[in-house]
């Protein structure tokens, strides 16, 4: 139940951050120079409680957040664990199956002197640097 309150609260904690968030003035960049008109009616006071508005709301989601954890029902928290747990040990068969059928076998040399060949030419292109 608390879970639940949680949630709905950081929902609406939210979408009030989005307006706060939308309807304070930019600073700066080139918005600022079209909001002159704003400053004449003197909404300095309106930007300073969006911003604390704004502070408000981000720090009540973050607590939220930690007590919807806390609130969490241990069962289903267990379960779902399990659950992932089943997951990746599925995902880590699937793999171990799937990349060695992936990747070609080293096939043999069947002449000696050509599979020597190459550590030949090795100490001839160091010599040349």
């Amino acid at each position: 139940m608390l879970y639940t309150i949680c949630i709905a609260l950081i929902l609406v904690a939210s979408v009030l951050v989005i307006l706060a968030v939308l309807v304070q003035n930019p600073k700066s960049g080139m918005a600022a120079n079209f909001g002159a008109s704003n400053q004449v009616m003197g909404v300095r006071e309106t930007t300073n409680f969006l911003e604390k508005f704004t502070w408000a709301m981000a720090i009540a989601i973050v607590v939220l957040s930690l007590v919807a954890t806390l609130a969490m029902d241990r069962s289903k928290v267990a379960e779902s664990n399990s659950e992932i747990v089943k997951d990746a040990k599925n995902l880590q068969e699937q793999l171990e199956t799937e990349i060695p059928a992936a990747i070609p076998q080293a096939v043999p040399a069947a002449d000696p002197a050509a599979a020597e060949a190459p550590a030949a030419e090795a100490p001839a292109a160091e010599s040349a640097e």
